[in-house]
């Protein structure tokens, strides 16, 4: 009789301390899902670029490079994104920087034989998200934001009766975007991201579209590839920016 009180009293013991464990560790989970996180991906985009800029009036220009002339017409970019979440709420950050240059040829032979282009582009977003569809790892959102537009754009003719001389122009503007982005594991390691946005204000008209692999090294490094493609229909008076940028993006995904 000790005997079966002993191994109740054991038995008994050790479902309270298998229930307290159980209960410290649900506790930690829902810690650790209402913490925030934070996530940063510096990334290589290898954008072609086309449509058209003008300025006071001269133009519009044709503008075009392939992702083979990448290299010879870009003189600096940057980009970069970063992410902060919190159980099904994220904020969202995204920043692009290009500088272009290329020369076309004139349409007015008699005033330049040829003209240089030159474009500086900044597009900076920062939106919301909110989780409408799975949990964790695996994810949909609903996004929404504003994306501030600066572009300063030049134009220089060589030759002709206008040779050396050029005009100089800028334009900032802001546009209201909304879209989905997501994330889905096939495995353990590898994973989709993506997201579709559009967008309208000051412009007529942005979208911005992105598809991409992710591989996981570790809990906190990842490589993503993939490809995207911005485009924006911007024209206030004599200012014209109507640009596609769009190619393959390689980048880093740092996770704290």
């Amino acid at each position: 009789m000790k005997f079966i009180t002993r191994l109740a009293c054991a038995l008994a013991t050790a479902a309270t301390l298998g229930t307290a464990a159980a209960h410290a560790a649900d506790l930690a989970a829902d810690e650790g899902a209402q913490a925030w996180r934070f996530a940063i991906s510096p990334y290589f985009w290898a954008a072609g670029t086309s449509g058209q800029v003008g300025i006071d009036g001269l133009g519009p220009y044709a503008m075009s490079s392939s992702f083979s002339q990448l290299l010879k017409n870009v003189d600096f970019s940057f980009m970069g994104i970063a992410e902060a979440r919190k159980g099904k709420l994220s904020l969202f950050s995204d920043i692009v920087y290009t500088r272009l240059g290329k020369n076309v040829g004139s349409r007015h032979p008699a005033l330049g034989s040829s003209v240089k282009l030159g474009a500086n582009a900044f597009a900076g977003l920062l939106g919301a998200g909110y989780t409408i569809a799975g949990d964790g790892a695996d994810h949909l959102d609903a996004l929404a934001g504003v994306r501030v537009w600066n572009s300063s754009s030049s134009i220089m003719f060589s030759g002709g009766a206008l040779h050396a001389i050029g005009s100089r122009d800028s334009a900032t503007w802001a546009d209201a975007v909304v879209g989905l982005r997501g994330q889905y594991f096939l495995s353990e390691d590898v994973y989709l991201t993506g997201w579709g946005l559009i967008g309208a204000g000051e412009a007529r008209f942005e979208r911005d579209l992105m598809a991409a692999v992710g591989y996981k090294f570790d809990r906190r490094y990842s490589v993503v590839v993939g490809y995207r493609s911005l485009g924006v229909d911007y024209q206030r008076g004599g200012f014209v920016y109507d640009v596609v940028q769009q190619g393959p993006v390689v980048g880093l995904v740092v996770r704290f």
